[in-house]
């Protein structure tokens, strides 16, 4: 889940840069080095879910430690990171009880979800009694599925926002096209409304991707919605559009 309050048609407006300087800049943040682990993750789940390489090969072995190995990394790379759900949610522009109700339910299980994986990376690298780890993670699959529910919710409600402003905006364009007067600014606002509008959608996508394996999580990976293939395919996508996210935003 990515429940950065920040409006995301600024991350499309940003003038072009130096390659190298910009993926400095990438790498040089703990989330940049995140989606990477998560894209290297995904790609070796999905190689193993396809039996391309005989279980007894050597080399499905070292895939398999290296994609546990990378799992525990980004657990580590979570640490304080609750802390930016709870920023999220004092930042949040709430208007009504019901957009109160919906943040406590995203920030709130985003930010359970995010304290909890600091107690299982500490139990799966050995610091805590391995005895204690599978409760922590089914308290942390519980609260991040919650917390997909939450913001999943919020963003339904941000698009329909997104939706009205642009349509009042198309109509203002068409009037002064009629009356044959000046239309930049209008259709400025308009082309950043719809970055913004691709935004929130890729977004989604990539909520309901995450709360997909949220669910298999929760269900032990029993179910049809748990495959190895499906899970692998919902996490890569989910990598690729956190990453392309967060490119834009440095």
């Amino acid at each position: 889940m990515e429940s950065n309050p920040s409006d995301l048609s600024s991350l499309l407006t940003k003038p072009p840069r130096d390659f190298l300087l910009h993926l400095e800049a990438y790498l040089s943040k703990r989330d940049g080095v995140d989606k990477l682990l998560k894209i290297s993750r995904y790609a070796t789940k999905l190689i193993l879910s396809t039996n391309f390489i005989p279980p007894t090969h050597p080399l499905h072995r070292r895939l398999k430690t290296f994609e546990s190995s990378v799992g525990l990394s980004r657990k580590a790379f979570r640490l304080g990171k609750f802390i930016q759900d709870i920023n999220s949610f004092r930042s949040a522009k709430l208007k009504s009880s019901q957009d109160i109700v919906l943040a406590i339910i995203a920030y709130g299980g985003e930010g359970l979800y995010y304290f909890v994986e600091q107690f299982v990376w500490l139990a799966k690298s050995g610091l805590i009694d391995s005895k204690h780890s599978k409760m922590l993670q089914r308290i942390s699959a519980w609260a991040e599925l919650i917390g997909y529910v939450g913001s999943i919710s919020l963003k339904i409600r941000d698009l329909r926002g997104i939706l009205e402003d642009e349509a009042c905006l198309v109509s203002s364009v068409e009037i002064r096209v009629k009356r044959r007067d000046g239309t930049e600014t209008e259709e400025e606002k308009l082309k950043k409304l719809r970055e913004k509008k691709l935004m929130k959608k890729l977004s989604m996508v990539q909520d309901v991707a995450d709360g997909l394996m949220a669910v298999a999580d929760v269900r032990d990976g029993k179910g049809r919605l748990s495959g190895p293939m499906l899970m692998a395919s919902a996490g890569m996508l989910s990598a690729i559009i956190s990453a392309h996210k967060n490119w834009l935003s440095c």
